[in-house]
Order: structure tokens, then sequence, then C-alpha cells
């Protein structure tokens, strides 16, 4: 595990990351994987018992993007925690790469679950903590990242209502709130707030975090693995494009990628951030 100035400096080596690799893929979604950047950093290399060199320790820790369009972030901290080569980044979405535009668990290593089909992710985390109770195993903790947009999707609620009527208290839901989706804002489209009171309404435990204070996070995540007989909820208030300034809080950098020159602009911006990891 690092600690918490070390997470900072890998959440923006992730942001390299993606960075890089859409500019070299043409295509792909920086938005949403850079808001994301320090929640994945911070459950990776602060959080989440895993192994690189055992993907499939019985265990570990499951993680489960459920918006499966910030692809380029797991990637980049799957490379980052070893499961494969950096190299692979350069690859993603070209033809025979493993790294697709979305998650594919048949192609890539530490990837736990194939998603891309918004909503479906905790339905799939509460199926996976429910099959671990009924083996036995009730260490291990499910973590599922959602999008906020990704909550106008009704089986999100549907898996809601279930995880607590199950209490699946491994359940852990992270909601990166930044406010924006591929049209617009939500509040203009079909509002997901107020999200904590929702989910406690449904059952839930619900926190409410800076989503880009690693500090917090750390301390979310671990008032989150306490036993409180029911699933809880992080609330991570976040920035859509956090770190480039030409691309925060705007909602065409959804699903576009920089070219050359922008993607130039961006790493300039993110090396002058001071590196401590």
């Amino acid at each position: 595990m690092l600690d918490a100035g070390a997470i900072e400096g890998m959440a923006r080596r992730l942001r390299r990351d993606v960075v890089e690799m859409l500019a070299e893929a043409g295509s792909g979604h920086p938005g949403g994987s850079l808001s994301a950047a320090d929640i994945v950093a911070a459950l990776y290399f602060g959080v989440m018992r895993h192994d690189p060199a055992e993907p499939k320790m019985p265990e570990r820790d499951r993680f489960i993007l459920s918006k499966g369009h910030a692809a380029p972030v797991l990637y980049a901290v799957l490379a980052e925690s070893g499961y494969f080569g950096r190299e692979e980044l350069k690859t993603l979405r070209k033809l025979g790469s493993m790294l697709q535009g979305h998650p594919d668990s048949t192609k890539t290593p530490g990837v736990e679950v194939s998603t891309g089909s918004l909503g479906n992710g905790l339905a799939i985390a509460n199926g996976i903590a429910l099959g671990l109770r009924l083996q036995g195993s009730d260490e291990p903790r499910v973590f599922c990242l959602l999008g906020d947009g990704e909550l106008q999707e009704g089986l999100v609620w549907e898996a809601a209502m279930f995880a607590a009527q199950q209490r699946l208290e491994r359940v852990i839901a992270i909601v990166d709130h930044n406010g924006l989706q591929i049209d617009g804002r939500t509040t203009e489209i079909v509002t997901v707030d107020p999200v904590a009171e929702k989910f406690r309404a449904f059952g839930w435990e619900a926190i409410n975090v800076d989503g880009h204070d690693v500090r917090a996070l750390l301390t979310a995540f671990d008032e989150a693995s306490g036993r409180h007989g029911k699933p809880t909820v992080i609330v991570a208030e976040t920035v859509k494009g956090a770190g480039v300034s030409f691309m925060e809080d705007r909602c065409e950098w959804h699903g576009v990628a920089p070219s050359e020159e922008q993607a130039e602009a961006a790493l300039a911006e993110l090396e002058q951030l001071p590196e401590n990891a």
C-alpha cells in the first residue's frame, strides 16, 4: 500500500497515461476517465487486496467498472499495478489489442467483468458478493464504480433494493458525481440528485466525499469497509476532465480524444504538478 502523497502522484501518472493512450488511439473517453483517476488510484494503491502475480487470488477484493467507457483509467491503473506492461497502453482500441474500447474480462488481465452497457455493474457486484457469501467467503469486498448519468438507468435502483434486502455489506458502490453526461448536465437531462439521500432511502449507508481528495477518499473507504449490516455508497464529488484545464467541466470531452497538439498541452499541464510516486 502507498501513502496518500504517493497515491496522489500515482493519480497524476494515471491522468498522463490516459491522455497519451487516447491521443494514440484517436478515440475514447477522456472526461470520465480523468474524473475517476483519484478514486481508482486510491482503491488500487491504498485500499484493495489484489495481486498482479495472481489475478484470480480467491481472497482478492473485486473491482467492477460499471461505467465501462472509462476503460482508459482502468487500463492505466492495471498497467501501473503490474498486471501487464505499460507498452500495451499504446495499443488501446487497435485491432487485436487486449485493451478494447470497453473492458473485456476475456482479454485483459485484472479485469473482473466485461462492462459497457450502462446500469449493469451494481447488479453484477451484488451477484459476486452473494456468491462469495454462499461459498462462506465474506472477507472480500466488491467495489463498483458508477457514473452519475448512469444512475438514470432503472436497473441501478433494482440492484440497490436487492443489495439492501440481502444486507450485502461487502458491496461498496462509488458514484463518480461529476454532474455531466454525454448530452449535458445531469440536472438538465434527468436529474439524479440528491444521490446520497436516494441511496439512504433504499436502505444503504451513504458517505459524501471530495472525489479528488485522496486522504478523504481513503478515510471514506475505511469507513465503508466496516460491518454495517447494509451496503455502502460513496458519493464522490468530482470534476469531469479533472487535471486538464481545457477539459474540465465540459461535456464535449465525454467521448472525444485529444489531438496531438491538445495532448501536448494537456501533458504539459500535468507535468507541472509535483510527482510523488
